[in-house]
């Protein structure tokens, strides 16, 4: 029993060294998802999502409509999940509307997801002048920000989809408008 109380010690010690490791490399790199080479190397996921045909979903928009996300098939899809609560995604928005205006005519549409109340998106898209998409649902737009790689439920949370409906970005937290510049002129 002396005897096997320190080799159970060392191997717990191994397990929590490795589970250090990988957290930090994780923290540091993302997700070992490789990116294709015209992406900058901060792309990552929170699953393997990057490199999978984006998920099938359906959403009401702000005027009750459903909208499904079949209907931008062909375009770079920057899939947006937001919430008027949230300060950095507050600050994110101004920069989404003005890469829309610039990119769009090449074929970039923005969508952005609330997970959020009707009244409050509402308001702050119309004082915003948002001039894409937003559709909006509560527990049914976690569960689409799950099948893009949001595992963990952050926000903000943006998903690229390429032209051909393949994720190919993902990011937790705010998106600078270099690198989203980088990442969608890539893709047009």
């Amino acid at each position: 029993m002396k005897t096997l109380l320190p080799v159970l010690a060392s191997a717990a010690l191994m397990l929590l060294s490795g589970l250090a490791g990988y957290l930090v490399h994780e923290r540091l790199t993302g997700v070992p998802n490789p990116a294709p080479a015209a992406l900058p190397s901060t792309t990552y996921s929170t699953h393997a999502a990057i490199g999978t045909r984006r998920p099938d979903f359906t959403l009401p928009d702000l005027k009750g409509t459903a909208r499904n996300v079949g209907e931008w098939d062909g375009k770079v899809l920057a899939v947006n999940f937001w919430a008027t609560w949230c300060p950095p995604c507050q600050e994110e928005i101004p920069e989404f509307i003005e890469l829309q205006k610039e990119y769009g005519p090449r074929g970039l549409q923005f969508v952005g997801i609330a997970i959020d109340d009707l009244d409050s998106v509402r308001d702050f898209a119309q004082k915003m002048e948002v001039n894409y998409p937003i559709l909006i649902g509560e527990q049914d737009a976690i569960q689409v920000a799950t099948t893009f790689g949001n595992t963990i439920g952050a926000l903000p949370y943006i998903a690229i989809v390429d032209r051909t409906g393949r994720i190919v970005f993902a990011r937790r937290g705010a998106l600078s408008r270099d690198e989203a510049i980088k990442v969608i002129t890539a893709l047009l």
